[in-house]
């Protein structure tokens, strides 16, 4: 880490460097976004040239079918980030992508590729996606010192907004340029750019104090076992993972289909849709900017939890509100809250982890986003038609409050700090 520090020349102290102003991190933060940005286009671009070969049924089995591998291996990812190192899963996973996605692209141009292909493309992306997102998730706090990690996850929490918001409309000028090839082969170049700037990332090595000690030889259900155990037992770790679950659980399904339902319920339409996750997005993407511009704040546990719970309040009374601008005005607060409180939970997480565990602990938080979360859009879908839109964001706000109440219940939590900057 000792690219990431400079020496005060007034004290002879070292201090950590702002990791927007570290060259590793922000090679490291272009790789990660440059990945992202592909993800979207592969998305995209699937979904058009299975549009072109199959019936819509068909199309819905083909972008799912990358959804299951996902979620079902998800943990499993985490153990083999902590068996082979994070960067070289990293590396190894957007070597496979970039393959797999430039031969797609190379069999658009010379054929039309039948249905059973892009099943299998799809199956593909997801066992990798199963090894990606742990791996990548087990990075920041090895790129970085501790004091900066809140610093880094919020620049990648707007690299995420960026690339979410410019990969569709990148997608389709590569369509309307080369058709479906064009896209995959943009993707797959953004996979390549991703693989080079990864290579050239520097990983701080494990503390010798970190590693795992242990006579008897280890299976990978046993690394399983003993990371969801280590999880389960920590103070802090797993009151804030546990936290974190019901939250998603309780708002990711209102922000996402329950909008759908409700300004169609209302009369609003696409454009209030677009007002209401707009405003949201503009709060979380405000934070963000903040929260990397000031870094470290104190009483990081309590605070993370009281900004859950005005974000789960603010989640419950979109619901409520019967008006679009007093719906915009309450997403916007409730996103500025959702700002601070994501970015202090994962860094919480992350510098209180044992970096030998930190690719499974990773492969939870991760499994409870893609992979317990989606299931509240059926729920939330089938309940609307019993007991209307506006009580199941209620619901969904109490739920996602419910979690704060698992932190606020322990004292670890409550009085949970992030690093300072070492001197």
């Amino acid at each position: 880490m000792e690219a990431a520090a400079k020496k005060d020349t007034a004290t002879g102290a070292i201090r950590a460097r702002p990791a927007y102003r570290d060259r590793n991190v922000l090679r490291w933060l272009v790789a990660y976004s440059a990945s992202l940005l592909g993800d979207g286009i592969y998305f995209v671009a699937l979904a058009w040239a299975a549009n072109a070969v199959a019936t819509p049924a068909q199309v819905g089995i083909v972008m799912a079918m990358g959804s299951i591998p996902r979620a079902v291996l998800m943990l499993g990812g985490g153990v083999v980030a902590d068996r082979f190192g994070p960067r070289a899963v990293v590396l190894g996973s957007d070597a496979l992508r970039c393959l797999v996605i430039l031969a797609v692209a190379a069999a658009l141009v010379f054929s039309s590729p039948g249905l059973w292909v892009l099943i299998a493309v799809a199956l593909v992306f997801g066992v990798v996606d199963a090894l990606f997102l742990p791996a990548v998730g087990a990075l920041p706090p090895r790129i970085t010192e501790p004091s900066e990690v809140v610093r880094l996850q919020s620049m990648v929490m707007l690299a995420g907004r960026l690339s979410r918001t410019t990969a569709p409309p990148l997608a389709g000028l590569a369509m309307g340029l080369g058709g479906s090839a064009a896209a995959f082969a943009l993707a797959g170049g953004l996979f390549c750019l991703s693989l080079v700037l990864l290579w050239a990332v520097r990983i701080g090595s494990l503390p010798v104090d970190a590693t795992i000690k242990d006579t008897e030889p280890t299976t990978p259900w046993r690394d399983l076992v003993e990371g969801l155990s280590y999880i389960r037992r920590h103070k802090v770790i797993g009151p804030l993972v546990l936290s974190g679950a019901m939250s998603q659980f309780g708002i990711i399904a209102p922000l996402t289909v329950g909008l759908v339902l409700l300004c169609d319920e209302r009369g609003w339409g696409a454009a209030g849709m677009g007002w209401i996750s707009g405003a949201f997005g503009v709060g979380t993407t405000s934070m963000a900017l903040l929260l990397t511009v000031r870094g470290r704040l104190p009483r990081a546990g309590m605070l993370q939890n009281i900004s859950l719970v005005v974000a789960s309040g603010g989640i419950a009374a979109i619901g409520l509100i019967p008006s679009l601008p007093g719906a915009a005005m309450i997403a916007l607060l409730s996103g500025l809250a959702s700002g601070v409180c994501g970015g202090l939970a994962t860094s919480l997480i992350q510098t209180a982890t044992n970096p030998a565990y930190l690719g499974r602990v990773s492969s939870v938080m991760a499994f409870t986003g893609v992979g317990i979360a989606p299931l509240a859009y059926p729920l939330f879908g089938v309940l609307t038609g019993v007991i209307g839109t506006g009580p199941l964001y209620i619901a969904g706000g109490v739920l996602s409050a419910l979690g704060a109440t698992v932190g606020l219940a322990s004292r670890a939590v409550r009085g949970a700090e992030l690093p300072e900057m070492r001197a």
